[in-house]
């Protein structure tokens, strides 16, 4: 249903029209948009993306002040937060598997962390996955890939969740729920520069 002020196609509609049309406003300016709808919010792609979007927005909160400052200039530019800044263009990028950054601009530098051995166990529906951080160093996240077939490389579509470093605690990723089978996990680190680390070997277990 479209909610109008004045006539439908006014600037002051809001809503769907018919399961096609979306209007609404962004900082105070009127739009009108297809409704899209996403041919399968489960897939690789779309889980990915989300993995992404909960990383980034949990851990803007504890950015520095500075860091969040250094989201500036896209931010003018847009006419949009330095938090709407440092989401779009980590997402834009993280759609060409290219890791997120603390800073704007990205350096894609860093040292990674010094990682310990990656296990998977598996419970009631679900293989607990745990990657031990030895030495922090630059490290920011870990991203964990999943696939049911061994011997693959971690790709965007691959990603399940992105979990964060603190310091030498371990990062956990608890993966449910699953059905019988078994499933194969690798992780890669994330600096807070934007450096994409080595993959790890493959584990893998077992769900009965």
């Amino acid at each position: 249903m479209v909610r109008v002020q004045a006539p439908a196609m006014s600037l002051e509609a809001s809503g769907s029209l018919g399961g096609a049309l979306v209007f609404s406003r962004w900082k105070g300016r009127p739009y009108v948009r297809e409704l899209v709808k996403p041919a399968n919010p489960k897939s690789g792609g779309q889980v990915g993306i989300r993995a992404m979007l909960r990383f980034l927005s949990q851990d803007w909160v504890n950015l520095s002040t500075a860091s969040k400052q250094t989201w500036d200039n896209i931010a003018k530019a847009k006419v949009i937060s330095f938090f709407n800044a440092y989401i779009g263009l980590n997402v834009y990028n993280w759609r060409d598997f290219l890791a997120p950054g603390q800073e704007e601009p990205i350096l894609r530098t860093g040292t990674d962390p010094t990682l310990g051995t990656l296990t998977a166990v598996a419970g009631v529906r679900s293989i607990t996955v745990t990657q031990p951080i030895t030495t922090a160093a630059d490290g920011w996240g870990i991203i964990f890939f999943r696939s049911p077939t061994g011997t693959f490389d971690g790709t965007f579509d691959k990603c399940k969740r992105i979990g964060k470093i603190n310091a030498t605690a371990n990062v956990v990723f608890v993966d449910s729920p699953l059905l019988p089978g078994t499933y194969y996990y690798s992780v890669r680190p994330v600096t807070k520069l934007g450096k994409l680390g080595t993959e790890s070997t493959e584990v893998n277990a077992t769900v009965v």
